[in-house]
């Protein structure tokens, strides 16, 4: 997609009549009182776990790898479990684009935003340092209430509709949307000083990546974010949401990392890898495992998900 953006009015060609449809039925999903539209949410996930043999194969791999402990039948648990996640996910996008303020506040705790206050008065920017949680989406709306304006990093989709979709999504509470590789925007926006919502979590195979293991696992990460904290003159406070069994969400702003950047950049990284996996373990069933987490390694480590017919 080009720098220049399109309104989401201009999407009115017939192929995206089925992406409309389905925005409508979102917003009638979100009518319903929370906990129904959240069980909704549940029966997608169900559905989308009997009909996607692949998609569900990676998720098995990916939970196979990280929790090698459990047995089958507890891994295909917390499977099934994560695509009822990934159901009430699409109801919370909804909820983070259409719902009131105050309802989102009504069902949410959020601790921590001194962290992110103290660090802006005293001149730095600050990195909200997050991570591919299924709960993602809906934590913006409350953050953006409790905290100074901020702005977070999207990635391109392949289609133009569905990453303008996901950019104005984000844009109801964040103020502006930068692209995960335009490192100067994040920079310049950093050294404001302004927040900066960043997730740097998800497979990276390019320049600045490294091979660091997650729960054991050899996987490629980005070191960026010891980059933008050094040129952009900035804190990082980790921020992590999650969906509790009342349907209620906790988000959490910890303390900002210190000592961080170090003159070591996988060092820092791995700071980052291991409060994300420490957070992970408090709710597993609501990490995005669909995505996968451990290809784009280098030569001579093992293609994770080379075999899948078996866990389909």
């Amino acid at each position: 997609m080009s720098g220049e953006r399109k309104p989401l009015s201009s999407y009115w060609a017939p192929r995206y009549w089925p992406v409309w449809v389905g925005m409508g039925l979102l917003r009638l999903i979100c009518m319903l009182p929370h906990r129904a539209a959240l069980a909704v949410g549940r029966l997608l996930g169900r559905l989308a776990h009997l009909a996607g043999g692949s998609r569900r194969a990676v998720v098995r791999r990916n939970i196979e790898l990280c929790f090698p402990d459990l047995t089958p039948s507890e891994r295909d648990a917390m499977a099934l479990a994560h695509f009822k996640a990934l159901g009430m996910m699409l109801v919370e996008m909804g909820l983070g684009r259409w719902a009131s303020t105050a309802h989102l506040q009504s069902i949410t705790t959020l601790t921590g935003t001194e962290h992110v206050t103290d660090a802006l008065a005293s001149g730095k920017g600050v990195i909200l340092l997050s991570a591919h949680f299924t709960t993602l989406e809906i934590s913006g709306r409350v953050l953006a209430e409790a905290i100074p304006p901020f702005d977070a990093v999207f990635r391109k989709n392949r289609s133009e509709f569905m990453t303008e979709l996901q950019r104005s999504g984000r844009e109801v509470a964040a103020d502006t949307t930068i692209e995960k590789r335009d490192i100067k925007k994040m920079v310049r926006s950093l050294r404001g000083p302004r927040p900066v919502w960043y997730a740097p979590d998800q497979s990276y195979n390019r320049k600045g990546s490294e091979v660091i293991e997650f729960f054991g696992v050899p996987s490629m990460h980005t070191t960026a974010t010891s980059t933008l904290a050094r040129l952009g003159n900035a804190a990082v406070v980790p921020f992590f949401p999650r969906r509790l069994p009342d349907s209620t969400y906790e988000l959490i702003l910890l303390p900002a990392f210190e000592n961080f950047p170090s003159d070591d950049p996988v060092a820092d990284t791995r700071r980052y890898v291991a409060i994300l996996e420490e957070q992970i373990r408090k709710c597993p069933e609501q990490y995005f495992w669909i995505h996968r987490k451990f290809k784009d390694l280098p030569a001579g480590y093992p293609n994770y998900y080379a075999d899948l017919d078996a866990l389909k």
